[in-house]
């Protein structure tokens, strides 16, 4: 087995983003557009996005602007900087804000849904009194496909990418990813300890500050008072939510996101480290938990997609609990185990797009992740008898993915529907 191929999944997965990374990506390809558009000043830009792009980008805050919108996205990200990765929208200041929003009452913004199949497409169109520019990313968050200027193709790389990706991810499977948390040398893990690192500061953020709907820090506060026990469940569900809920509302804390995900990236790192911090356990035996808990949702993320209508946080929440079992001492049969409960109980959690109430949904996972890995460890799981549940854990994870990319397409537009009309 190579371990290259984990550590390089973990390299491609393991994003940091500063902010919900679907309005960063519309402001990433805005940012990008600009670059090459030239200094002229900004007379027009458009943004066309999938479905379940629109979705997630409506109602969350965008970082330091109390805002949200996926017109403000895109007329920040005209200002700033595309070398910034995922994080494009750090470093701007209230002038920033200022001008985005005179470009939104000017009318030079506007947004329309993208005629695509894809679930994640952006496509931004600048034009200045010079230049035009016209930029897509799709498939993955930073994934700039193409780059056109006067209608002349600077970068045209779409015949060359594999959908979703999902041919990098073969040789990932249950026994392989244990097999290398298990032999791998830690300092190898060094993206794994900045995502346990970025994602908790995140969360304390969330304790100590009223983000959001304050799920982490009405949970830490009803242990204050002695009304719910300081124990390892509830600690890690205020922590993980908090974390939720200091992103969503648009703290500017960068987080580590896992498969275009910072809410993936928050719930597969931060159950994990607080049932690790309760029961005091090496830094070495928590980094190989957290990085079980990544690989186990690149490897479901890679088969089930980046957006759907089911709720992304499930999955991160599956591979936490494997994560949670690997911190109490169990073994690769309680991280089947641990998998089959996850998936016979949250799945089916709708995404209704990213919002602050994504922290709820997070605490409800963070919950089920820590009672999934108990019940595993006492070799305990969900009867192939059950629902979407089969023998192998592997089959359960592949009727969960038929579940995410055919049986949901019909509930996203009714989704959107729902939201674009209220």
């Amino acid at each position: 087995m190579d371990e290259n191929v984990f550590l390089r999944a973990l390299d491609k997965e393991l994003v940091v983003a500063l902010g919900c990374t679907e309005p960063i990506a519309i402001a990433l390809a805005a940012a990008t557009a600009r670059k090459y558009s030239g200094d002229g000043e900004v007379l027009d830009l458009k943004v066309y996005a999938s479905s379940n792009v629109i979705k997630n980008a409506m109602a969350v805050n965008i970082p330091g602007t109390g805002s949200c919108g996926i017109n403000l996205a895109a007329a920040l990200g005209a200002l700033a900087d595309a070398d910034k990765s995922l994080e494009v929208l750090s470093g701007l200041n209230k002038k920033d804000i200022d001008v985005a929003r005179d470009m939104i009452r000017g009318g030079v913004i506007s947004v329309d849904t993208a005629n695509t199949s894809k679930k994640l497409y952006i496509e931004v169109v600048i034009k200045t009194d010079k230049s035009t520019s016209r930029v897509i990313i799709e498939d993955r968050h930073t994934n700039v496909t193409v780059i056109e200027v006067d209608g002349v193709a600077v970068k045209d790389s779409r015949v060359e990418e594999v959908s979703e990706d999902s041919s990098d991810f073969t040789m990932l499977n249950i026994d392989n990813i244990w097999n290398f948390i298990e032999t791998v040398n830690v300092d190898k893990l060094g993206l794994v300890k900045q995502s346990i690192e970025l994602n908790k500061a995140a969360g304390e953020e969330g304790l100590r500050n009223p983000y959001g709907l304050q799920v982490g820090k009405t949970i830490i506060e009803e242990i204050k008072k002695g009304i719910i026990a300081d124990d390892l469940m509830n600690y890690a569900m205020a922590l993980t939510a908090a974390g939720s809920d200091a992103r969503m509302a648009g703290c500017t804390l960068s987080v580590m996101s896992n498969s275009g995900s910072g809410n993936q990236g928050i719930t597969a790192t931060l159950p994990v480290v607080a049932v690790g911090e309760k029961l005091k356990e090496t830094e070495e035996k928590l980094l190989r938990a957290v990085t079980l808990s990544h690989l186990i949702t690149i490897y479901i993320k890679s088969k089930f997609g980046r957006l759907s209508a089911l709720c992304g946080a499930t999955i991160a929440a599956t591979g936490a609990s494997c994560g949670v079992v690997y911190i109490l001492g169990g073994n690769k049969s309680a991280v089947r185990a641990a998998i089959q409960n996850m998936l016979g109980n949250i799945t089916g959690m709708l995404c209704d797009g990213a919002k602050i109430g994504c922290a709820l949904k997070v605490s409800t996972c963070t919950n089920a992740a820590i009672q999934s890995a108990f019940l595993a460890n006492r070799g305990i799981a969900i009867s192939a008898t059950d629902g979407i549940i089969e023998e192998d854990a592997e089959d359960t994870i592949d009727n969960l993915c038929r579940l995410g990319n055919q049986g949901t397409p019909e509930i996203d537009k009714i989704i959107l529907e729902i939201m674009l009309n209220k």
